[in-house]
């Protein structure tokens, strides 16, 4: 079990990368990290790190932040909830007056599971917790040819047990950081290196050629479409957008008007009028004018997929006067101060086409 530990971490050494969260004992920016990189990939989380610590560099400056900030500098990185969670979490830290120091005081935190409190505490503190993550589970899976469906509750068991088995107890924070990097650039999901793989003699995936099939999943995630028709409706120089508070994707982040419907509107026009006028009501029909000429498809058919659903939207505009009434739950807010509002990545397309537009028009 040694001579495992010891190759890992002189694969390590040689070929970490140079991240800078690696560089520092400070729980509060190894919390930031680990947040920020769960469901992400380092390359795509890098630049957040840095803006999220550059702008909030301690826990009280980020607990003392409004939540829309928060969700501003978290914008594009997607799983919201996780924005959510952190900024609840801060403020929780900074009523006890400090980070806890310890694994059950790390685990209360809202948001951080039995993976991420194991990093903080092996990292920040030197403690003997092992870290199970998807790195995680490939190399052991692989290394020692286990079959058992890593998403079962058997599986979770019997890989958190052989993983603080393995665990170097006298260097757990250099073991763990060596185990996962191993996984996320030698033990990789698809084409792993094995020939240069410093473990390639002990493998039992490798010699019993199991490579491509482990680690198994027994259960596949069931993907539902959604059909979202967003419009734009531009009353002079202002715009429409609420929050979506429901507890559904999103929450608390900013969108305009919203129809869903059951199935794809894309070139039925005519039928998502109806549905506008059900939500508009008097605000179309009491207008002096026919209001359908300023209703516009902008572009339709767009595809967003997310982890358990795929959005099929479409982008439409409407010009109304400049006194129609706001509906119930919506802002009315300067179509300059758009960019100060957290929206999903779909939507900020959505105001780039439309924004973008409206430049090359003026």
């Amino acid at each position: 079990m040694k001579e495992f530990a010891d190759k890992l971490i002189d694969w390590y050494e040689e070929n970490k990368r140079d991240l800078p969260w690696r560089h520092t004992k400070d729980p509060y920016r190894i919390w930031i990290s680990e947040i920020v990189l769960q469901q992400t990939r380092v390359a795509q989380g890098y630049e957040y790190y840095r803006r999220l610590v550059e702008r909030f560099p301690d826990v009280f400056a980020l607990a003392d932040a409004e939540e829309d900030e928060v969700m501003k500098y978290w914008q594009g990185l997607g799983y919201y909830s996780r924005a959510r969670n952190l900024h609840a979490a801060a403020r929780s830290i900074r009523e006890a007056g400090v980070f806890p120091t310890t694994y059950e005081g790390v685990l209360s935190l809202k948001g951080v599971g039995e993976y991420t409190a194991a990093a903080i505490c092996s990292f920040a503190y030197d403690m003997p917790h092992a870290v199970v993550d998807g790195n995680v589970y490939r190399v052991l899976s692989r290394w020692m040819g286990i079959d058992t469906p890593i998403d079962s509750t058997v599986g979770k068991k019997e890989f958190a047990a052989l993983a603080d088995a393995l665990l170097d107890r006298q260097r757990p924070a250099l073991y763990n950081q060596a185990i996962m990097e191993f996984g996320a650039l030698q033990c990789t999901p698809t084409q792993p290196d094995c020939l240069s793989c410093p473990l390639s003699d002990s493998c039992v995936a490798l010699q019993q050629e199991k490579v491509d099939t482990l680690p198994i999943k027994q259960h596949k995630t069931k993907v539902t479409n959604r059909y979202f028709n967003y419009i734009y409706v531009r009353t002079g120089g202002f715009t429409w957008i609420r929050k979506r508070s429901e507890q559904d994707i999103w929450k608390n982040l900013y969108e305009p008007l919203l129809i869903e419907t059951s199935e794809d509107y894309a070139g039925n026009d005519l039928a998502l009028w109806t549905k506008l006028e059900d939500v508009l009501g008097k605000r179309l029909r009491e207008s002096e004018t026919d209001l359908r000429v300023c209703f516009r498809p902008l572009k339709q058919g767009v595809k967003h997929v997310l982890s358990h659903r795929v959005i099929y939207a479409n982008f439409y505009e409407l010009d109304l006067p400049d006194d129609v009434e706001v509906p119930e739950g919506y802002l009315k807010v300067p179509e300059e101060d758009l960019h100060k509002f957290a929206v999903p990545n779909l939507v900020y397309q959505f105001f780039s086409l439309i924004l973008g537009s409206n430049n090359q028009n003026s």
